[in-house]
């Protein structure tokens, strides 16, 4: 009996190192590929339509989730206008603690975080190609994973993407720390062999 406990443990085990063998996807990214996402990330500039949300402690009736209008500026209340498409998030933060302290909120103690940012688009060899709503510090490969895996024909070793910016897309190589920015359109491709 133990023999045989021992034999399916050991087929079991054999299993599970030729499977992780078999699993398609480089998962890699040295330091610097992940600081270089981190840093992507931070230095998004906010655009109309985004939302960010806001926290001014100890003043609840100005916290709260504010968009950015198409003139790219937020209304504070009791603060007024201010400019927010053009700046990063800690950008905006800067600005929003500024406003507040000359003269509205004494010592204003504020954060801002993105709350709904830009969409981002999946289209090619995945599951459910489409429109995702854009969260931070996203991946490609997290991206691809809500839009359920990629197809059995796909290229996973690299991807192609278009920024909202630019006028035409790049190859990137899949990594575990391919950054996607808001407004991003992906495109997995299809494998030749």
């Amino acid at each position: 009996m133990r023999n045989v406990r021992l034999l399916v443990t050991g087929v079991a085990v054999a299993l599970a190192i030729m499977i992780a063998g078999c699993a398609q996807g480089p998962i890699q990214g040295s330091p610097e590929a992940l600081a270089q996402t981190e840093q992507q990330a931070v230095g998004y500039k906010l655009d109309a339509g985004d939302k960010v949300h806001i926290t001014v402690f100890g003043e609840d009736n100005l916290s709260g989730d504010y968009q950015i209008t198409p003139s790219g500026q937020i209304a504070l209340p009791l603060a007024g206008n201010i400019q927010a498409a053009g700046l990063t998030v800690p950008e905006l933060q800067a600005a929003v603690t500024q406003k507040l302290g000359s003269g509205y909120v004494r010592e204003p103690r504020v954060t801002v975080e993105a709350a709904d940012l830009g969409p981002y688009y999946v289209l090619g060899e995945v599951n459910k190609p489409g429109k995702y709503a854009y969260t931070p510090n996203l991946t490609v490969l997290a991206a691809v994973a809500t839009a359920e895996g990629f197809t059995y024909r796909a290229d996973s070793t690299r991807v192609f993407i278009k920024h909202m910016r630019d006028s035409s897309e790049r190859e990137y190589p899949l990594t575990a720390t391919t950054a996607v920015q808001p407004g991003d359109t992906i495109r997995v491709t299809e494998r030749y062999f």
